[in-house]
């Protein structure tokens, strides 16, 4: 297709995306047909988009610019692999926050009144009338009291688009609320009600909490945040909830407790051999992000965020490279992911100027060892001078855009 831009006819770029998983449609139609291939089995694409697959074991395509995972949690995506060869890999803050907000919510009154295992003993009743039923109840029933939420407090460990939304909604039921998080945004803290408590470490937080939980990806400085050294803090009445990732929580030592009645219950949605038939286990199969509109939400924003790197060159919610948005003001777009190094952006723009080139605009930003950087400039770029970018040693990949 001819399109005409600055008094100059070019062909209009189209671009091939790659789904490993079923994306929601709602998602997909922020990719328009007229611009993108949507494909299941090429092997050349510009864009992954996937949610549950596991990336680990596959080939990475030399085609590929970006990755986008419907969802928020990336252990499934090879990240440190893709950010070597430049590739940003991105995913949906927030837009499964309230899915999984009104999953733990949930959580909080199973445990409370122990909904499953007063569920549990009515299905098994064995009574052939209706006065034998009811006797079985009223007696049975005395097996199942339970307590009220409000009043109780409720520890919230990682204060993140969920996180916020759980802490704030338990304020509504009427519960005291701790929150610890040091990395906390001022974004974030702008969306928390004032009402929230700040813990001093995470082992006040479970210090002091009825119910402890935990909203924050899985990293090596997270894998086992909640261990025995924690364990060993928690109330005995405490009942924690785990609705992030299964390794976060240091499942033996959480049985153990189970087991010696130092903590009241435990509420995960990851099941495991060794969890999904303990008495004292709520054990629920990864339902956190499992409801239509998430799916949908989800899909709609990471499918955007693709699109506007695709086309533009911008870099919105990215796990591994820095945000980066520079609005278009005409002429061409290079962009460059690269090592953090010094003098990067001088050797960019000295290419350009041996080549006669007027930089228009530029933006620069870092992200721990990596960095990224957007140049607009007059006229086209030759390919010599492409060349003798992608040359530059620290430069992980370079593209014109549009």
């Amino acid at each position: 297709m001819e399109a005409v831009k600055d008094g100059a006819p070019r062909r209009e770029e189209t671009f091939t995306v790659r789904v490993l998983n079923n994306i929601s449609p709602v998602g997909l139609r922020k990719l328009p047909v007229e611009k993108y291939v949507i494909e299941s089995e090429t092997s050349t694409p510009d864009a992954i988009l996937l949610r549950s697959f596991n990336m680990h074991d596959m080939e990475i395509p030399e085609t590929l610019k970006a990755v986008g995972r419907a969802g928020a949690g990336v252990n499934n995506i090879p990240v440190d692999v893709l950010s070597k060869r430049g590739v940003p890999v991105f995913n949906a803050p927030g837009a499964n926050a309230n899915a999984v907000k009104e999953l733990v919510l949930a959580a909080m009154f199973l445990s409370a009144r122990n909904i499953c295992e007063a569920w549990d003993y009515v299905r098994d009743l064995s009574a052939d009338k209706p006065e034998e039923l009811n006797k079985l109840v009223e007696q049975g029933k005395k097996k199942f009291v339970g307590f009220e939420l409000p009043g109780k407090t409720l520890g919230v460990v990682g204060l993140g688009a969920i996180g916020v939304e759980v802490a704030n909604s338990a304020l509504a039921l009427g519960m005291n609320v701790l929150g610890f998080d040091p990395a906390m945004t001022v974004q974030r803290a702008w969306q928390l009600s004032a009402g929230v408590q700040q813990a001093g470490s995470i082992e006040d937080l479970i210090a002091r909490s009825d119910f402890v939980t935990v909203h924050v990806p899985l990293v090596d400085a997270t894998r086992a945040l909640i261990g025995e050294t924690q364990i060993r803090k928690m109330p005995r009445r405490a009942i924690l909830m785990n609705f992030a990732r299964g390794p976060i929580v240091e499942e033996a030592a959480v049985l153990n407790a189970l087991d010696d009645d130092r903590i009241a219950g435990y509420v995960c949605d990851f099941p495991t051999l060794a969890n999904k038939n303990h008495a004292k286990v709520i054990a629920l199969p990864h339902l956190g992000a499992s409801t239509g509109e998430a799916e949908e939400n989800c899909a709609a924003m990471v499918a955007a965020n693709i699109r506007e790197f695709l086309e533009d060159g911008n870099i919105r919610h990215s796990v591994n490279f820095p945000e980066a948005i520079m609005p278009r003001v005409g002429g061409y777009r290079l962009a460059v992911a690269n090592a953090n190094v010094p003098n990067m952006v001088g050797q960019i723009s000295t290419c350009l100027a041996e080549a006669g080139q007027n930089i228009v605009d530029l933006l620069n930003k870092s992200r721990g060892d990596l960095a990224y950087t957007l140049v607009d400039v007059e006229q086209p770029v030759s390919p010599d001078t492409f060349n003798r970018i992608r040359a530059i040693d620290g430069v992980l990949s370079a593209r014109l855009v549009g």
